[in-house]
C-alpha cells in the first residue's frame, strides 16, 4: 500500500488542481459542502461529477443524470477486466470495495507497475486511496476558497485535467502501435460525440479502441 501509494503522488498533483475545479463550481452553484463530500465519497469519479454538477443545475430529471453518470463510468467495467491477475486471491467484498476506489491515473499507475515488478492487490488500493485523499482536499479547497478562484483558467487549472489524461498516455506508451490506438480511438470518440450526443460514446470509443488495439498488435505478432 504504501509503494501505491508513493507511485501515484505525482499525478495525485494533477487530481488536487483539478478537484479545485470542481469545488469551485459546486459552490458557486449553490451545492452545499457536505453534498460535495457525499458525491466524493459514494461516486468518487471525477468526470462524472462534473457531469452531475452540470446537470444538477440544468432542472434534468433524476434518471437523466443518474443515467449520464454511469454512462460516463462504464469504462471502468473494461478496465477491471485488466486487473484480474490481482485480484485472483480477493474475495467479492475486496474487490468491490477496492474497485470503488480505483481511477484512471491509479490504474494506469498499476498497469505500468504490473509489467516492472511484482505487485499485489494492494499496491492499487495505496495507489487509489492517494488520489481519494488529493481529491477531497482538492475540492475541499476550490470549495471553502471559490471566491478567489473564480477564473480558473488565470491559474491554468482548466487544463488540469487534459494534462492528467495526457500523462496517463505518455506512462502507456511503449510503441507505434500504442501511438496508433491513442489516435483512432480520439477519432472515434470525437466523431460519436458530435453523432450521438451524449455520454455512451466514451464507452463505445472505448470498445471500438481496444478492438484496434488487438487487430494491430495481432498482425503485429503474425509478421
Amino acid at each position: 500500500m504504501k509503494n501505491g501509494f508513493l507511485a501515484n503522488l505525482p499525478i495525485s498533483l494533477s487530481v488536487f488542481a483539478y478537484g479545485i475545479v470542481l469545488g469551485s463550481i459546486c459552490n458557486t452553484k449553490n451545492i452545499d459542502y457536505l453534498q460535495l463530500m457525499l458525491m466524493n465519497i459514494f461516486i468518487f469519479a471525477g468526470s462524472s461529477q462534473f457531469v452531475i454538477v452540470d446537470m444538477l443545475s440544468s432542472n434534468l430529471s433524476l434518471t437523466t443524470i443518474i443515467g449520464s453518470a454511469i454512462l460516463v463510468n462504464m469504462r471502468y467495467f473494461l478496465k477491471g477486466t485488466t486487473l484480474d491477475k490481482l485480484f485472483l486471491n480477493s474475495s467479492i467484498k475486496q474487490k468491490l470495495l477496492i474497485m470503488h476506489f480505483v481511477t484512471d491515473e491509479s490504474w494506469a499507475i498499476t498497469m505500468k507497475s504490473m509489467k516492472e515488478k511484482d505487485i499485489n492487490v494492494y499496491f492499487l488500493l495505496g495507489g487509489s486511496l492517494c488520489i481519494f485523499l488529493s481529491w477531497i482536499l482538492g475540492t475541499s479547497i476550490g470549495y471553502f476558497f471559490a471566491e478567489l478562484i473564480i477564473e480558473p483558467k488565470n491559474y491554468g487549472l482548466d487544463f488540469t485535467f487534459y494534462a492528467m489524461f495526457i500523462a496517463i498516455l505518455t506512462t502507456m506508451y511503449k510503441s507505434k502501435n500504442d501511438f496508433l490506438t491513442f489516435f483512432v480511438t480520439a477519432i472515434i470518440a470525437i466523431i460519436l460525440e458530435k453523432l450521438l450526443g451524449n455520454s455512451i460514446y466514451i464507452l463505445i470509443s472505448a470498445i471500438l479502441g481496444s478492438f484496434f488495439s488487438l487487430i494491430i498488435n495481432k498482425k503485429a505478432r503474425n509478421e
